[in-house]
């Protein structure tokens, strides 16, 4: 655990996200753990005098939470809220928004949960000696649902009708749902977080005073876990760019599970406990941000405990076995990735026997299949949402064509249209 700061300037925010309540590691229960990676940072906030916290999304890691998930969730935010310090929680892409929503009404005051799109141009003004600072919670927002909101049926900012000459013609009825300027319907987050940053400037026009916003997004330049941050990827398509937060003092984005700061002012904390053996090598923790009268900002790292490593042993299945292996990592989350030509015989019993905490075997022997195949299979392994592996398929029965652009359209259409009826259910 770091040190506590002792700054006497500025208001000190903890930047953390993607708690992932409830989610498993290959099958085994983390709630323990992260309850353990919880209260720690619930330490950290007390140590060093944290006025907010802010949680940007993926508070959970189902639509549905179990009770044990809800626990945990409110005993935290009680214990953080106990500490001093204010708490603003957005939704993600994970979450269900109704759910996490319905729990804010339980929460006292002085702990935000952010879930209505319908509200992102509102801030939470928080007090400090140096005057106000203004939150703006973002929502993940997603295209297919959230065009329907009238909040996002017209461009955020417009001309005040005094500014507008006198012989103009009224302007032309907006289409079913919300579209871009030129009249297209909003596709991808990089066009929704933009119409939701045009509320945001709205505000900060109407409330003027520092600011900082809480986004779940996938922003362009960020170094991605393989195979993780998978869910609004979407090929590029989905990707925001950097430039959409300029103005703000500090950006507060959730989404990417490992530490990362894009610019002085824009910044993943996340996730506090590792997901994935992808993640293994990055760190746990959060960002303690400064923020000073002026805006200016002064970031640290408060590093997390790990209760237990990740490690991924490479090798011939006697090798990964060897009494050096076993002595230095059987207390460790183990994946074991053996490269005999043969496979073997029931390999995860076997390592269970030397490493308890086995999760995870893999065999990829050194001969590898014609590259044809293994292409194809490289195009599957790497799709990170559907949109991608249909175009697989279709690159794959097509001789490498894969969809054209008006494909592409109509391959959106159809998802969107089953990610708005299964939020309907």
């Amino acid at each position: 655990m770091s040190d506590p700061v002792r700054s006497v300037e500025g208001m000190k925010i903890l930047h953390t996200s993607d708690w992932h309540i409830g989610r498993t590691f290959h099958g085994h229960a983390t709630l323990e753990a992260l309850a353990e990676v919880l209260a720690a940072l619930v330490a950290q906030v007390r140590e060093n005098d944290v006025d907010v916290v802010v949680v940007a999304g993926d508070v959970f890691d189902s639509a549905t939470p179990s009770a044990p998930a809800y626990t945990l969730l409110t005993d935290t935010l009680v214990a953080l809220h106990a500490t001093g310090a204010r708490v603003i929680v957005t939704s993600g892409n994970h979450d269900s928004a109704a759910r996490l929503g319905f729990q804010a009404r339980l929460l006292r005051e002085g702990i935000h949960v952010v879930t209505d799109p319908t509200g992102i141009g509102e801030p939470i003004t928080i007090e400090d000696a140096d005057g106000p600072v203004r939150f703006f919670g973002i929502p993940y927002l997603e295209p297919a649902i959230v065009r329907q909101h009238a909040a996002f049926q017209k461009p955020a900012f417009q001309k005040p009708a005094f500014q507008k000459p006198a012989f103009q013609k009224p302007a032309s009825p907006q289409p079913a749902g919300a579209t871009e300027d030129d009249g297209r319907p909003l596709r991808t987050q990089a066009q929704t977080l933009a119409r939701a940053m045009g509320l945001v400037r709205a505000g900060m026009a109407e409330h003027p005073g520092r600011t900082v916003v809480i986004a779940h997004c996938f922003a362009a330049g960020v170094d991605a876990t393989t195979g993780l941050e998978r869910e609004i990827r979407q090929g590029g398509i989905d990707m925001v760019p950097v430039s959409l937060f300029e103005g703000v003092d500090y950006v507060a984005l959730g989404h990417i599970h490992g530490r990362q700061a894009l610019t002085d002012r824009v910044r993943y904390a996340g996730a506090p406990l590792h997901y994935s053996f992808g993640e293994q090598h990055k760190p746990r923790g959060s960002w303690l941000i400064e923020l000073a009268a002026d805006g200016a900002v002064d970031a640290r790292w408060l590093e997390l405990p790990v209760p237990r490593r990740l490690v991924t042993l490479t090798g011939s299945f006697a090798d990964i076995l060897s009494s050096e292996n076993v002595a230095a990592h059987a207390d460790d989350w183990v994946c074991a990735v053996y490269t005999d030509d043969l496979p073997q015989t029931e390999p995860m019993r076997r390592l269970r026997e030397r490493f308890p905490f086995c999760a995870l075997v893999q065999h990829e022997p050194l001969r590898t299949a014609a590259v044809e195949e293994r292409s194809y299979t490289e195009r599957l392994r790497t799709a990170a949402t559907d949109e991608e592996r249909i175009d697989a398929f279709l690159a794959h029965v097509r001789g490498g064509a894969g969809a054209s652009p008006q494909e592409q359209e109509l391959i959106r259409e159809v998802l969107d249209d089953r990610t708005r009826a299964e939020a309907l259910v």
